[in-house]
């Protein structure tokens, strides 16, 4: 029998090795998997390259796994905003390694990571220091810039619903980053807000198959009515 949900969190963590590249979902506060990135912190693992959309707020979750030195590079479309004071702080110090890339871009490299693409042009970019050192090539009259895609070790994410195969549903704006991730990393983690019998799901909402889940956590909040 299929059953992907894990006992707590330390069990769906415990194998995340040092040196990893962990894809982050989320949308600033919306659709982050915040009890995972805790976990993370508990697990113990270092040296990591995160991926994100941005470079954490406060002192809490990635903000605070970036702040214990645990994080070596991130990768993200907005390394500043609102109360981003530990990036700042450790980027000004040289304690971490920081590459842009723009929203779109970083996006279409998960996509193209999920979906066996090793790499595809864009127009984004192109001639400002984000293309610098990168291969262009003149595609339709437009100047593209060719990026290659970006997958990732582990991929933590957040679902609405979830049933024990592992087929997510997201609510709204919850779901952002969280499907290109789940498709982009060689162990997708994701912690739900509700749990759904199997079959329960309608087929045409659910965004993630299984196939792409490897362990689901339930961590309960809010009403699935709602």
């Amino acid at each position: 029998m299929i059953d992907k949900f894990v006992r707590d969190i330390a069990s769906a963590m415990a194998d995340i090795a040092d040196g990893s590249t962990v894809l982050l979902g989320g949308f600033g506060p919306v659709g982050q998997p915040n009890q995972l990135i805790d976990g993370l912190i508990e697990q113990g693992a270092r040296d990591l390259t995160v991926v994100a959309n941005n470079a954490g707020n406060g002192r809490t979750g990635l903000a605070q796994l970036m702040e214990l030195g645990r994080v070596r590079r991130i990768v993200c479309s907005f390394p500043r905003s609102a109360n981003s004071t530990v990036f700042e702080e450790l980027y000004r110090a040289g304690k971490i390694e920081l590459e842009i890339v723009p929203q779109g871009t970083l996006a279409e490299r998960m996509r193209a990571a999920g979906a066996g693409i090793g790499a595809f042009y864009t127009p984004t970019a192109y001639g400002t220091p984000l293309a610098r050192d990168k291969e262009t090539r003149e595609i339709g009259g437009r100047q593209q810039v060719l990026e290659y895609a970006l997958g990732g070790d582990v991929a933590l994410i957040e679902a609405w619903q979830a049933d024990r195969w592992g087929n997510l549903t997201y609510r709204e704006s919850g779901r952002n980053f969280n499907p290109v991730m789940a498709a982009a990393a060689r162990l997708t983690i994701a912690q739900t807000q509700h749990v759904a019998a199997l079959g329960s799901l309608d087929p045409e909402a659910i965004v993630t198959p299984g196939i792409y889940v490897d362990r689901v956590v339930h961590v309960p909040y809010g009403d699935p009515r709602a």
